[in-house]
């Protein structure tokens, strides 16, 4: 694992053209180009806020900025995830002409991913300042959550692109999930109308605790909201088991993905 990370080091050059060709991909014939990149999670925002501020009265302070903490960590998931999912059957005709680490073609999307994400970000600041929500030192702690959910959508997408060439229902079956998973995550609500105490086949189980053990986005998104709502640094004890998480989740996705890559040409 270690010797194909450092050969991924030396095909950096055809990463970061990958990355290009993304975005060049996404944006082509279009208008606005990467501003769109700004004005899709700013128009989600107002969607989402005339529909739970003005439509069914939440009471949650400052909601576009709420909403947005947690909808642009989610699209960067969805997208990545959606894109790499199919990386490598997407790109089967390189495969079968050249080597060159596999694995740089899921990076590529995860990357493109983050590079929207990063922009994305300049909105979310600005409501920050609309809305005059202080920014306190705990924004330091924020390069360390970003770098646990690039993680963690790695570690998902190398598993999924994997499973993608040997069973290519893979791809229909994650559009599914995505939007299940949306709901489950508290993104456009607050983790707190989670009931903490429930009863599941007639066992009492804290159904709060259980959405962030189980689901990592979940915690993720805490921690955002953590550092950029409420100013504060998430508990540490929690932001480790956050981290250790999604890079035990990397390292098993990475594995699988070495596992089986010499095989991909042969596959797809």
């Amino acid at each position: 694992m270690v010797n194909r990370l450092v050969e991924l080091y030396h095909y950096r050059e055809l990463i970061r053209n990958l990355v290009i060709r993304d975005l060049k991909v996404r944006y082509k014939n279009s208008a606005l180009g990467i501003l769109w990149s700004l004005l899709n999670p700013l128009l989600m925002t107002i969607v989402f806020t005339i529909v739970f501020s003005l439509m069914l009265r939440s009471d949650i302070p400052n909601y576009p900025v709420f909403f947005m903490c947690a909808y642009l960590p989610w699209s960067f998931l969805s997208e990545s995830v959606m894109g790499g999912t199919s990386s490598i059957v997407g790109n089967a005709h390189l495969i079968k002409k050249v080597y060159f680490p596999r694995e740089a073609l899921p990076l590529a999307d995860v990357l493109s991913g983050l590079v929207n994400f990063l922009l994305a970000l300049i909105v979310l600041f600005g409501m920050i300042l609309v809305f005059r929500v202080g920014l306190t030192g705990s924004l330091l702690v924020l390069p360390v959550v970003i770098v646990a959910q690039v993680l963690f959508t790695l570690g998902l997408v190398f598993f999924l692109a994997t499973a993608n060439v040997f069973y290519r229902d893979t791809q229909h079956i994650m559009q599914v999930v995505m939007q299940a998973w949306f709901f489950l995550t508290p993104v456009f609500y607050p983790i707190d109308i989670i009931p903490q105490s429930t009863n599941v086949l007639g066992i009492a189980i804290n159904l709060q605790l259980w959405v962030r053990r189980l689901n990592p986005m979940a915690s993720l998104v805490a921690s955002y909201r953590d550092i950029l709502l409420r100013g504060a640094v998430p508990g540490l004890d929690f932001l480790f088991r956050t981290v250790v998480t999604c890079a035990a989740i990397f390292v098993v996705g990475y594995l699988v993905f070495c596992r089986y890559s010499h095989v991909f040409g042969e596959e797809v």
